[in-house]
């Protein structure tokens, strides 16, 4: 009788068992990798110009991975920090009654945590910078702290020849210095993702 109840115990745990796992939805696909990208404005502090000076900074970026071939080997699908969208610089200097502005073109974006790195090559502008790369950083504050922006011509960027004489420096894709300006009114979003995989030939 034991036994029977037993085996009886053991086929009911069996059943139910059956049910559950019948039951049991189906595993979700996974889902599409987040891009990364960096959205916002906003006014930096910069003390080496002068308090009148007004710099402001937009950045709308998104990564596109692989979607630059370039040549040389195993670059024909580009890089994993393509990337495109727009920059735009403005610097008014009422003390020289000028106000500059660029407008630049990303080419490359790398985030990590919430700071990233963005090249942009100018398209426009009236300082004469068409052509030229650009490189910023952007920390998107937390906890409180105030967002950050570092801009490749704002710090000592000396590139100097063997014969001490000074050469204007470049920027590659995805340089820039660290976030060392603050940012007094506004701020950036922004959203990390990890860098793609190469794809599969």
């Amino acid at each position: 009788m034991k036994n029977r109840t037993r085996a009886l115990a053991v086929a009911g745990c069996a059943a139910l068992l059956g049910t559950l796992m019948a039951a049991a939805p189906a595993p979700a696909a996974p889902a599409a990798p987040k891009a990364a990208s960096v959205h916002g404005g906003g006014t930096v502090h910069y003390p080496y110009v002068p308090a009148s000076h007004d710099i402001r900074f937009t950045v709308d970026a998104e990564s596109v991975p692989w979607s630059r071939p370039l040549k040389g080997e195993n670059l024909e699908h580009g890089l994993p920090t393509d990337a495109r969208g727009r920059v735009t610089v403005y610097h008014a200097m009422p003390d020289q009654n000028v106000t500059g502005v660029a407008e630049a073109e990303v080419d490359c974006m790398v985030t990590g945590g919430r700071t990233a790195t963005i090249t942009a090559v100018v398209t426009s502008s009236n300082v004469g910078w068409e052509g030229k790369r650009i490189g910023l950083s952007v920390q998107d504050g937390e906890r409180g702290a105030p967002d950050r922006v570092g801009f490749s011509w704002g710090i000592a960027n000396v590139d100097a020849k063997p014969d001490g004489s000074v050469a204007e420096p470049t920027v590659g894709t995805c340089m820039a210095p660290a976030p060392f300006t603050e940012v007094t009114k506004g701020g950036f979003k922004v959203t990390p993702a990890p860098l793609s995989p190469r794809p599969q030939p």
